[in-house]
């Protein structure tokens, strides 16, 4: 494909044509770790205790 012709469509449709069904759960699954950690870790006690955690694993952040 040109970049003239490509479209979000003929990408989703190439998706279709060359992923297996397994892949499109382990994406879908990985964004849906990724949303719920930026939703849920975001708080700041959770951001608190995983910088102590790699502070204790000998991880310098800063």
């Amino acid at each position: 494909m040109t970049l003239a012709t490509d479209t979000v469509d003929g990408r989703i449709e190439q998706a279709r044509v060359e992923l297996t069904p397994t892949q499109v759960a382990v994406g879908l699954g990985l964004v849906a770790a990724l949303g719920f950690a930026l939703l849920f870790l975001g708080e700041p006690t959770a951001h608190d205790a995983m910088h102590n955690f790699r502070h204790g694993a000998g991880v310098t952040c800063h």
